[in-house]
């Protein structure tokens, strides 16, 4: 980095060697005399001003773009040393093995009176300062105690927060750096392995803002191309613009150079740094030993002389001294920091006053929302009013995101089926194996549209379950039991049976995880209406003013609008399950309506006559001669009995068709269509009583047994049996569910939760919220330690308030002197 040391220095506080004999010779005319003053004087406003302005940025958290300088480089690459030169004493942090892990604040105050060093710390969490310290231990052991205190009690190995130390002194320059933790390969013993990567990191944090220049040092036996460090410079600084580079420690090499271009070539730095960047080459004293500091300041300008003594003398031709000469030695360092920096601050007045001026404003309106709040807490009818105000606001926002909005942006605040399935907890639809993607499933929704979706998708689940396959055991329990209690209709009533409780077995848990799924969309859309209520300029969002604060009172309203949600959740799973009751009851006609008896229509003229039915899955043929079965050309008529029935049929004027002769074509289910009584479906109608003959009942029983067994093939008989019985049940399931599905749920669900939030959401939130007394009612507002809590930020916000108006006012006296 290019710079004059020599135009912008202050002769007052760091007088240049070279221009002294001059100065001595002819004194300055008065009006130089009196401008020089001036711009001294000046300087030291701006100097304290920043410096009071850094504290309160450091005491309250404020980022503010102040210059400053940040020192960076390897442990062992004299930062420290560095820092004692410029203070003009030393503390001996290297002494106490330290290691700095947190940023040292070194705010070096140019004070003549002060004949020895005063420092002073700034309390942690405060603007304030503590005592002068003079001892250097004991400014070394203070920095000490509080770097482990604080890192300890943030179970940390480093921290970016920096301790505050404010030197006045008459041999210091007026300077402010930052101090770092140095760069470490290894951890020292006892500290996490992460170590040097979080010291890179908050290294480079705190090195990364714009208005702060660096300050690099790397010992002079490190070659340029080999520099691990300063290539983490350069990430962030890559053209070294505000990079200031000092090779520390030159007096270890000088003894390598003999010829003149062996040093200019090193000076420059030539295709490593790029053209126009100059480092900056120190020596400080070695001796660690006690010496005063006097004798210190002595040492610094004695190596400076032998360095330059060294290069003009032992060299060969010795060096461009016109050229690098001002780069050369630690007083020009000094003069080129100090004026750098003066110069950063005129320049940064202006625009850190506009700053100054805006952060003022903020914090008198958090001020003044903060005295808002304490004021509040004594007048509970404000209270009352604004919060049922902010309350019906939400409300409203929430009807319209019901019934169709796009604001906020779905983008950002919508959930896509898969999102809505993680988020909610619930995951995939209970007994369905397939994937269930409704459409517009990767499109992100909220509101109206997003309970529509899940509506659908709902009812894609739903279709994707058939009806199960029932064990052959199961099939013969129910279908014997009915068909032992006489009557007509028996595997009808048997395969609605098992349709039935299939239906109750499997679409019960969908009812519920489908209530589920839709009380979470509908909880979604209370974060929304919170945004909406923030960012739409209505007239509730005006008169209820600042609501933001009071956490209490948003938790409170956040859980009466989930337990409003869960009640409607709770009572509409008890109307689908009602619904799903009343459809799978064995009293509902929805398994026997007129679209399906046409398909079972043959099983309904089953005499009532006792039978046997094999449902087993055996693979022997049923013989003739089984004892559970008569044989089919035996004769059970009744003597006497044929003319009985004759008599009566007769007399009831009921028509029974003859049996039919072998020889002679049938119908295919044994009777004439026109006889089947559409009507006289199952066990809950009596049938009329038909009186054969004793070979009409006869013929009746074989036809019964061809049907349930397979006539004409006795391999078959099990197999046909069972398949026809699941296949009438699968209908009747297949019949219950688009009942329930298209007819009852879908009005159900939409009355049970859309129309209560339309028409009762604000009803049943004020009641839980506002129908109390004023005692439990401010609860919300003022928890156990609020007001407390709100009188300490009104403290802390008048603190800083003060300090923020007082630089305020120091720089617009700054202004008006620029």
């Amino acid at each position: 980095m290019a710079a004059n040391a020599f135009q912008s220095s202050t002769p007052m506080k760091t007088p240049n060697p070279k221009n002294h004999s001059s100065a001595s010779r002819r004194a300055p005319p008065p009006n130089q005399m009196d401008s020089s003053v001036s711009a001294v004087a000046d300087f030291k406003s701006r100097f304290e001003a920043y410096n009071r302005l850094q504290a309160a940025a450091v005491a309250f958290g404020e980022r503010l773009p102040i210059p400053e300088i940040v020192a960076l480089g390897g442990q062992s690459d004299g930062k420290s040393s560095l820092l004692e030169a410029l203070l003009g004493f030393r503390f001996n942090v290297r002494e106490v093995e330290m290691g700095t892990r947190r940023p040292l604040v070194l705010q070096m105050v140019h004070d003549p009176s002060a004949l020895e060093p005063r420092c002073r710390f700034q309390e942690e969490d405060s603007e304030e300062y503590g005592g002068p310290i003079v001892l250097a231990s004991a400014i070394a052991d203070l920095i000490r105690s509080r770097t482990e205190a604080h890192l300890r009690k943030l179970q940390s190995s480093v921290s970016s927060k920096p301790i505050v130390m404010r030197a006045e002194y008459a041999h210091c320059p007026n300077l402010t750096i930052i101090d770092t933790p140095g760069f470490v390969l290894k951890a020292k013993k006892g500290e996490p392995e992460s170590t040097p990567t979080e010291i890179l990191s908050m290294v480079k944090s705190l090195a990364s803002p714009p208005h702060r220049l660096l300050l690099f040092l790397q010992q002079s036996s490190v070659e340029w191309c080999s520099s691990l460090w300063l290539d983490a410079i350069r990430e962030i600084d890559p053209t070294f613009k505000r990079t200031m580079i000092v090779v520390s420690k030159f007096d270890n090499r000088l003894k390598e150079f003999t010829e003149r271009w062996e040093v200019d070539n090193y000076l420059s730095a030539n295709g490593y740094l790029g053209e126009n960047i100059r480092p900056y080459f120190v020596a400080l004293p070695k001796d660690r030993g006690s010496v005063s500091n006097e004798e210190f300041r002595r040492q610094i300008s004695q190596v400076d002389a032998e360095v330059l003594r060294h290069l003009r003398d032992s060299v060969n031709g010795g060096f461009d001294e016109e050229k690098y000469g001002p780069y050369v030695g630690f007083s020009c360092l000094r003069q080129y920091l100090e004026s750098e920096l003066q110069r950063r601050y005129k320049e940064a007045a202006p625009a850190t006053l506009a700053l100054l001026e805006q952060r003022c404003n903020e914090v008198s309106i958090e001020l003044a929302r903060v005295e808002s709040k304490l004021q509040a807490t004594s007048d509970v009818c404000h209270l009352r009013r604004s919060a049922m105000l902010h309350v019906a606001s939400i409300c409203s926002h929430m009807v319209a995101l019901i019934d169709g909005a796009s604001d906020p942006a779905p983008e950002e605040w919508g959930k896509t089926t898969d999102e809505e399935q993680s988020d909610s907890g619930i995951g995939s639809w209970p007994g369905v194996t397939v994937a269930v993607k409704p459409p517009n499933h990767t499109l992100k929704l909220y509101g109206g549209a997003a309970f529509e979706r899940a509506m659908h998708e709902f009812q894609c689940a739903t279709y994707s379950i058939e009806c199960p396959l029932v064990s052959r055991e199961k099939v013969a329990n129910i279908l014997l039991a009915h068909a032992g209690r006489g009557g007509g209709g028996g595997l009808t009533e048997a395969a609605a049976e098992i349709a039935r409780a299939a239906a109750r077995a499997w679409l019960a848990p969908l009812l519920d995880a489908a209530c589920e799924r839709l009380s979470f969309v509908l909880k979604s859309l209370f974060d929304l209406a919170l945004e909406r209520n923030r960012s739409h300029d209505s007239d509730y969002w005006r008169k209820t003013g600042d609501m933001d604060g009071y956490i209490g009172f948003h938790a409170a309203l956040r859980r009466s609008y989930n337990n409003f949600i869960q009640d409607l959740s709770k009572q509409c799973k008890e109307i689908v399950q009602h619904h799903l009751s009343s459809v799978t009851s064995p009293y509902s006609q929805v398994c026997y309506e007129n679209d399906l008896v046409g398909d079972v229509g043959r099983f309904n003229q089953l005499s009532a006559t006792s039978f046997v039915l094999d449902l087993s899955d055996a693979k022997d043929e049923m013989g003739a001669d089984q004892e559970n079965i008569p044989p089919r050309d035996q004769q059970h008529s009744t003597p006497g009995k044929a003319t009985e029935a004759k008599d009566a049929l007769r007399e009831s004027q009921m028509t029974v068709p003859e049996t039919p002769s072998p020889d002679q074509p049938q119908d295919v289910y044994g009777v004439k269509k026109d006889t089947v009584n559409l009507m006289d479906i199952g066990g809950r109608k009596r049938q009329a009583r038909i009186i054969t003959s004793g070979r009409n009942l006869e013929a009746n029983r074989n036809q019964n047994t061809s049907i349930l067994f397979g006539a004409g093939n006795k391999g078959s008989r099990t197999g046909s049996s069972y398949a026809e019985i699941c296949s009438m049940s699968a209908q009747h399931f297949a019949r219950i569910r688009q009942v329930l599905i298209e007819r009852n749920i879908p009005s159900a669900l939409s009355a049970g939760f859309l129309t209560p939030c339309r028409e009762r959401l604000f009803v049943a939130l004020g009641l839980q919220l506002f129908a109390v007394n004023d005692e439990k009612f401010m609860d919300m507002f003022v928890a156990p330690g609020a007001i407390d809590v709100l009188q300490g930020e009104r403290q802390s916000l008048n603190k800083r308030q003060k300090v923020l108006q007082s630089c305020l006012n120091e720089f617009k006296n700054i202004a008006r002197a620029l």
